[in-house]
């Protein structure tokens, strides 16, 4: 009877233990299922983090790139805008010296076409006189006066025709240099449109304005020599015609009458 109450009490110790063995066990898994979803939850919590960043990184970045198009878009038509003013700036300055180098072109051969005129008058003067005097004097006396006219008709036509050549070589020496001062007068406004910066541009001007006045010079000096061209008298003894006040300032290069 006592061995069979021994054996009971063992058969207890041992179910108790292995129901306590159970619980530890069952603690142990909840802990570690506990343990598992604690880590998976922030292990989550964290992607869902990164990819939050990742995100905002990524839509910042797009929003650079956008902002850095616009930008290059908006320098890109500024600079064409710039541009455009420019060429229009330099085809305005070309087409001005061209209409000025035309205009003096015409200006030129208009003042040969009433020099050679003028010449002419002046030939058909001394022939209708030499014609008059063999008239009125007659004979021989007549026909040496006559001669002697001529002669004297002759020296005179030759300095007036020196005289002529020397104008028409000065017109046309003033003309050639009022064509290049006019080309550089374009070059000078197209170099101030171009000009980039406010150093560059008052530089520019200052070139232009010297420019311009050179320009405005060798206008007077062949407006003076236009004015004074066809001038000159038939008869042997008449005066010379004045010739007009020297307009150059001191010390031009360029003057012809300093």
């Amino acid at each position: 009877m006592a061995e069979q109450k021994e054996s009971s009490v063992l058969f207890s110790l041992k179910e108790l233990m292995s129901l306590e063995e159970d619980r530890i066990k069952q603690e142990d898994d909840e802990r570690k299922r506990k343990e598992q979803a604690e880590l998976a939850a922030r292990q989550e919590a964290e992607r869902r983090a990164r990819e939050a960043e990742e995100a905002r990184m990524r839509a910042d970045e797009e929003r650079r790139r956008t902002e850095e198009q616009r930008t290059r878009e908006e320098q890109a038509r500024i600079e064409a805008i710039r541009q455009g003013e420019v060429e229009k700036a330099r085809h305005d300055a070309e087409a001005q010296a061209r209409l000025r180098a035309m205009q003096q072109q015409q200006e030129h051969e208009r003042a040969l076409t009433s020099i050679k005129q003028d010449k002419k008058k002046k030939q058909l003067t001394f022939i209708v006189i030499g014609i008059a005097a063999l008239m009125i004097l007659g004979g021989a006396g007549g026909g040496y006066a006559f001669y002697a006219s001529a002669k004297e008709s002759q020296r005179i036509q030759a300095l007036k025709d020196k005289e002529i050549a020397e104008q028409k070589a000065q017109l046309d020496k003033l003309s050639a240099e009022l064509t290049a001062q006019n080309e550089a007068v374009a070059k000078a406004q197209a170099d101030a449109a171009n000009a980039k910066t406010d150093a560059d541009r008052a530089a520019a001007q200052a070139k232009l304005a010297e420019a311009q006045r050179q320009q405005a010079n060798l206008q007077r000096q062949v407006g003076a020599i236009r004015a004074g061209g066809g001038g000159g008298g038939g008869g042997g003894g008449a005066a010379r015609p004045a010739r007009p006040a020297c307009t150059c300032q001191a010390g031009d290069p360029l003057c012809s009458c300093l």
